[in-house]
């Protein structure tokens, strides 16, 4: 199912750029300095906003590929004690779970496994930001 909204939004993408091709060729026949300031806008910012787009769908690519291979593992981490209603881990049981699992990655700086899992633990406490560096890191460790 998340395949096919991969897809949708890739299309979306491609349609996206289309119209802001199209809208800055508009602009600039009308040929204001403001219509053509707008054209240049449009032929800079769309490209940004298409590489941000794929940036993010490899990283969903990396990550779903891994979690799929160590689940497949066993390797997991386990929920060690009692969630929130939302499915997080508990603020006090979080800071030394992810400390430890902090550990186990520092201690095999080169297994991306650790580091995935450090990852999982990480959003798991709400450490969003966090979670994302470990686990990019994990998709660049698994490549090399």
């Amino acid at each position: 199912m998340s395949r096919i909204g991969v897809a949708l939004m890739a299309g979306a993408l491609l349609v996206y750029l289309a119209v802001c091709v199209w809208l800055a060729v508009m602009f600039f026949a009308v040929g204001t300095t403001v219509s053509i300031g707008m054209g240049i806008a449009l032929i800079v910012l769309a490209p940004i906003g298409g590489w941000a787009l794929v940036r993010e769908m490899q990283f969903g690519f990396g990550a779903d590929r891994l979690g799929r291979e160590l689940d497949a593992e066993g390797g997991m981490p386990e929920a060690e004690s009692e969630l929130t209603p939302s499915g997080r881990i508990a603020r006090a049981d979080a800071g030394p779970l992810i400390a430890r699992y902090a550990d186990a990655a520092a201690s095999a700086p080169g297994d991306w496994r650790a580091r995935y899992r450090l990852g999982v633990v990480q959003d798991a406490a709400g450490r969003r930001k966090d979670a994302r560096a470990s686990i990019r890191e994990a998709i660049r460790l698994s490549r090399g």
